[in-house]
């Protein structure tokens, strides 16, 4: 069965805005989770524009749902993680100038310090993600460093599908799904699990639920958007509807 895992961080970014103390993250993870939700992603920036320290820590104690804290592969982000014990950890680049994650992380660039990061995350009992593009140099160079899971950046596909036609058949559409598809056959056959995730919304999600071996995806700026108007239980029901369907 194709997982969900909801990233709450623009929860976050409405409370940041007014520096205050709602909306509540953590009752947005609860929510997501009532809605069918197999899992909880937040990213803890080094810059915390919208997730806080505080968060994550309350995230781990007072929910009862699978955590996957997304982070940059540095010391401070290493110990916190160590510390916090999340079910999966998530190494993404980072940088201070981007409105979000622009690509997938580079570790053949940055093996030896990536693989240290691994190592120590291993060693504190957590399940390593990286976030990587849909290239098959990158998939080779996370199992060498010890991930466990790859999530391929959907991005350059939901760009291509909002751009280019709107419509799973068209061909530039095409060539980023088989792309997916290629890295996910890659990694699985090297023994890591294949993820996804990365502007995917209500319109682009169901072709890519529908790959071959694909075991979760994470979802976070179009359910928030959604759960507006229709609040987060709704909203990620209607997302979880269109994975299954499709998946099956």
């Amino acid at each position: 069965m194709i997982e969900l895992g909801v990233n709450i961080d623009h929860v976050a970014t409405v409370r940041q805005a007014r520096r205050t103390y709602e909306p509540d993250p953590v009752w947005a993870a609860i929510e997501a989770h009532l809605g069918g939700a197999d899992g909880i992603t937040c990213h803890l920036r080094e810059d915390r524009r919208h997730i806080q320290d505080e968060d994550v820590r309350r995230l781990r104690e007072l929910t009862h749902i699978r955590l996957n804290l997304k982070m940059a592969a540095t010391d401070e982000m290493v110990g916190i993680a160590c510390r916090i014990k999340p079910e999966m950890a998530m190494l993404v680049p980072e940088g201070r100038a981007e409105i979000t994650t622009e690509g997938g992380l580079d570790i053949i660039a940055n093996e030896k310090k990536i693989a240290a990061a691994v190592k120590r995350l291993k060693d504190a009992g957590i399940v390593v993600s990286v976030f990587i593009d849909a290239e098959l140099r990158q998939v080779e160079a996370a199992k060498r460093v010890g991930a466990a899971v790859c999530e391929i950046h959907t991005g350059p596909y939901a760009h291509s599908f909002h751009s280019k036609g709107r419509d799973a058949e068209s061909a530039a559409v095409v060539q980023e799904l088989n792309r997916i598809q290629k890295a996910g056959e890659a990694i699985r056959s090297l023994g890591m699990r294949f993820n996804a995730g990365h502007a995917l919304n209500y319109f682009n999600v169901e072709p890519v639920a529908a790959l071959a071996g694909l075991r979760e995806l994470h979802i976070g700026h179009a359910i928030v958007s959604r759960a507006v108007f229709v609040g987060m239980r709704e909203a990620v029901r209607e997302m979880k509807s269109l994975m299954v369907r499709a998946a099956r």
